[in-house]
């Protein structure tokens, strides 16, 4: 064996050179490294699972670590649905406090690159304190994504702490994927995306919400077609033909169907049903509906002069509908009317309809019908109410005051306010699943060949002028229900459950609203100088209300108090509103004739001349009953991953004091929804539309 080589004496300059470096370099072997302890929430979210290769970085004001990649004794299942996961991220000097996160991903061995949904990290710093970094996004990519501490921050708290990079790649890339689409020219401005799949991850439907909603759809219209009713394009042969369609029975459209004839339940729908929107107290009549004392108080007991000035007069006037082209169903022309109904609050505290004219122009052959004609008479100009009262609701109510204002709302928020703004914190929860949800409607409802184009009396055109109409009546007071309901003059109408629990949650929203951003804005120049919040607002007054002055929407935020209202009204708007207008589409939709969606005889022109065989006949045809019944139960139905009003499974805000203000706010809800449930046990028909366990936080069906 070769003997090793020699290595030669160190000659003095060597020696002195040595002494000098070695010393540094034992002192680095022996440095203490400060540790961070981190603790990763990955989201239980289905497929929410990944088993690549996980990288952090953390930012603070002194300093930043090393990207590092997370490794710890569960392996590959450090990442799985619901998994929390702890780590160690070492750095030689403490960073100061923490600002934001690096967090990116990479393909691992044979496994292929997976999404990744990652809730929240907390990460324990060596001073002892506690950071929380809320993520709630996917991660899909290999690219590194940064993500704030949790503390919420206006803009220019932000820019002096921290400066501004992070905050503006962030809003330039949401700007990227949430843009403004005009998809009709006079109705509110809506996301630029052709299919659920073109929007980003975060805002789509989840794996369980995506199955549920898909199988109650098929399931309907699977049993349909068994029963050979959706492509049957023929006239019901009778009313006991129709009650074999009826194939879901509520309790609620299981009343409906019993009731539908009775004038008191007639009156009840305009306060408690899916329309409690048109009615209004009726101080003089118009003058194209020419109703007499004579006419609706035969018997000369009062006169509309005096019930008028005791409040007891009530008019619904659905003159937006006058004159708009109606479709055409199985090649035979439709009708839908512009009615005006009269309606008396009698000393029993009943609402009972006392005078329909049909069509808004008063003429011989457009007779003003009472409850003294034949029973088909007065029912027949019911029905045709009832079908106007439809199109009505669907189109103004329900698609536009509460679906594409709150797609403006969010598409507003997630152009211009950074996850870290408390605004966006705020609302965020009260975005879920609305953008999916609109483009589902624009795909398979309002489309050319969606259900309500095809099978609606307003389908097609007449839609959109609907929908062109209503935008344009729209105001802010009509969106806030105490002005809403004080410029309507109902304050005082008995029995009105929609008043009376709308009102009570208004209030509630409004003192948790108040509490959160009086917590983060002090004064009034604190609003007036967040741009962001500034942008928020201006893009909902251009893309929502079309830069109308005349709609009373603000154009900017001056004070705490304009936001605060503002805000509140966005939230009611997003959860209880829609939930009054859309939760008991089934119950009072799903009975044909309470609300048909089309009629396809034209209304009568003189009394006496109308029987159930002449009722059957105006009746809409049996595949378009029944698709609308199946539609409305689709839009009834909630998935299991529902999230009520209140609740918040996204812990978005971090600090002590919003913290403790959702749970107050949680706590009213309940005092009021036991309130609610003990007035509805002494009621026939209980209001449960509006109890807070029933009340979706969004906009999601």
């Amino acid at each position: 064996m070769p003997e090793p080589p020699q290595l030669a004496p160190l000659d003095v300059e060597e020696q002195r050179l040595y002494s000098k470096l070695l010393p540094g370099i034992f002192s680095l072997s022996r440095v203490k490294m400060v540790d961070y302890e981190v603790t990763i929430f990955t989201g239980s979210l289905d497929q929410a699972t990944s088993y690549n290769e996980v990288y952090i970085k953390l930012v603070g004001t002194d300093g930043e670590s090393h990207r590092t990649r997370l490794i710890d004794y569960k392996g590959s299942s450090a990442f799985i649905r619901g998994a929390v996961s702890d780590f160690t991220v070492s750095c030689s000097v403490s960073i100061g406090k923490l600002v934001l996160i690096e967090l990116d991903k990479q393909r691992f061995l044979f496994f292929p690159e997976e999404d990744w949904f990652p809730a929240k990290v907390v990460i324990k710093s060596p001073e002892g304190d506690t950071y929380t970094v809320p993520i709630y996004r996917w991660i899909t990519d290999s690219k590194v994504h940064r993500y704030k501490e949790g503390t919420a921050l206006r803009v220019f708290e932000d820019n002096h702490r921290h400066g501004s990079n992070s905050r503006e790649e962030e809003l330039k890339r949401r700007k990227e994927e949430y843009r403004w689409d005009v998809y009709k020219e006079g109705i509110p401005h809506c996301i630029k995306a052709t299919n659920p799949c073109s929007l980003p991850p975060e805002v789509r439907f989840s794996f369980t919400k995506t199955v549920q909603f898909t199988f109650t759809a098929l399931e309907g219209m699977i049993k349909l077609r068994l029963e050979g009713l959706a492509d049957c394009k023929t006239k019901w042969k009778d009313m006991h033909h129709l009650n074999q369609a009826f194939w879901h029975k509520t309790h609620m459209a299981d009343y409906v169907q019993k009731h539908w004839k009775e004038d008191v339940f007639f009156g009840y729908q305009y306060l408690n049903g899916i329309n409690p929107m048109l009615i209004r107290c009726c101080t003089a009549l118009p003058s194209n509906f020419p109703v007499t004392d004579d006419m609706v108080f035969p018997h000369g007991q009062s006169s509309l002069e005096e019930e008028m000035k005791k409040g007891n007069i009530f008019l619904v006037d659905y003159k937006l509908l006058d004159g708009v082209e109606t479709n055409t169903i199985n090649g035979k022309k439709q009708y839908l009317m512009a009615p005006l109904v009269l309606l008396h609050k009698t000393p029993q505290d009943q609402l009972m309809p006392i005078a329909i004219q049909l069509k808004q122009t008063p003429a011989d052959d457009n007779p003003i019908f009472f409850p003294t004609e034949s029973e088909y008479d007065w029912l027949i100009a019911k029905i045709f109410v009832r079908s106007a009262d439809f199109n009505m609701h669907e189109l103004n109510v329900h698609l536009l005051r509460t679906h594409l204002l709150a797609e403006v709302f969010t598409v507003s928020l997630l152009r211009n306010v950074p996850m870290v703004h408390p605004l966006y914190k705020l609302l965020i929860p009260h975005t879920r699943y609305t953008l999916q949800i609109n483009i589902l409607a624009r795909l398979l409802l309002i489309s050319e060949t969606g259900i309500f184009t095809q099978y609606a009396a307003s389908g097609g055109e007449g839609m959109i002028t609907i929908l062109k109409r209503s935008t344009a009546s729209m105001t802010y007071s009509s969106l806030c229900i105490p002005e809403d309901i004080a410029e309507r003059g109902l304050e005082d109408v008995p029995n009105f459950n929609y008043r009376d629990d709308g009102l009570r949650l208004w209030d509630i929203i409004n003192r948790f609203v108040q509490g959160v951003l009086g917590y983060y804005y002090k004064n009034d120049a604190e609003v007036k100088q967040d741009s962001e919040l500034q942008e928020w607002i201006s893009d909902i007054f251009v893309h929502g209300f079309l830069s109308k002055e005349s709609t009373g929407i603000p154009q900017s935020f001056t004070s705490v108090t304009e936001l605060v209202k503002f805000v509140t009204m966005v939230i009611f708007i997003c959860s209880a509103q829609h939930a009054a207008v859309n939760s008991g589409q089934y119950d009072f939709d799903g009975w044909m004739p309470n609300a048909p969606s089309s009629l396809q005889s034209p209304p009568p022109t003189k009394k006496g001349a109308t029987n159930e065989a002449t009722m059957l006949d105006t009746f809409p045809d049996v595949n378009a009953t029944v698709h609308v019944m199946a539609t409305v139960w689709l839009l009834s139905k909630q998935s299991t991953d529902f999230v009520p009003l209140g609740h918040y499974p996204k812990n978005h805000f971090t600090e002590e004091t919003p913290c403790k203000l959702i749970k107050k706010f949680q706590e009213r809800l309940e005092e009021f929804e036991a309130s609610v449930k003990a007035r509805n046990g002494s009621l026939e028909v209980p209001y449960t539309y509006l109890i807070p366990s029933e009340v979706e936080n969004s906009v999601a069906l």
